[in-house]
């Protein structure tokens, strides 16, 4: 498979999904234009403000609490689109070590990549993937030492056990990092930040640990 052909079936798939959205919205929007009870008056077509009439003016100062909230959801979810990168790596590695993933071919020049490997390295970043002339040093223990030029046994021994240490590389990334964000969590957490009143948070604190004790009461009294 070409990677125009590749890139088609992406397209396809995507205007497939859109498709069936579009498509359930509108059904449902008809639905309810025949289900829903039709009363019109005057009230329904007044400005709706929240369920409340307006009072005062509208320069008035926004809490800030609101930001504070808004600020930590914006940093925590942009964070978590690092988790698709992180993703995509591990899904070829681990689709590329699988024993039933051609993996190489055997021509009259040798040993090739196949075109759904090159696809799929091609996909990952590599922008000419070829055949491995050699084993690697980090795979070597697991492999041992070539004798000559790799056989097509051991090329694909060698492809699957590099995607093997990828996606192992992968894990340990995303644990480090998914580690540091609980990190930031459990910090903003602890200063009390996501607390809708921090005086309630204080307050608690305070009773924790008790009260003040004054070290004039302790001393016993004197007596005449």
């Amino acid at each position: 498979m070409s990677a125009f052909a590749s890139s088609i079936g992406i397209v396809a798939y995507l205007a497939l999904f859109a498709s069936v959205g579009l498509i359930f919205l509108f059904v449902n929007l008809l639905v309810g234009r025949f289900l829903r009870p039709h009363d019109p008056h005057a009230e329904k077509l007044e400005i709706y403000e929240c369920g409340e009439p307006t009072i005062g003016s509208s320069f008035v100062q926004f809490d800030l609490r609101f930001y504070v909230v808004a600020l930590l959801f914006i940093i925590f979810d942009v964070e978590v689109a690092f988790f698709f990168p992180w993703a995509t790596v591990f899904g070829k590695s681990t689709h590329m070590m699988d024993k039933d993933f051609p993996v190489a071919v055997a021509t009259a020049d040798g040993v090739e990549l196949s075109d759904s490997a090159r696809l799929l390295y091609q996909e990952m970043g590599v922008r000419n993937p070829v055949v491995p002339d050699s084993i690697p040093t980090s795979l070597q223990p697991t492999l041992g030492e070539p004798a000559g030029n790799l056989t097509l046994t051991e090329v694909e021994s060698v492809t699957r056990e590099g995607a093997r240490q990828l996606a192992f590389v992968t894990i340990v990334d995303i644990v480090v990092f998914f580690a540091i964000l609980l990190v930031g969590f459990a910090y903003v957490w602890k200063r009390g930040d996501l607390d809708w009143v921090r005086a309630v948070s204080q307050e608690r604190a305070q009773q924790r640990r008790g009260p003040p004790v004054d070290a004039l009461e302790d001393e016993p009294a004197l007596s005449a």
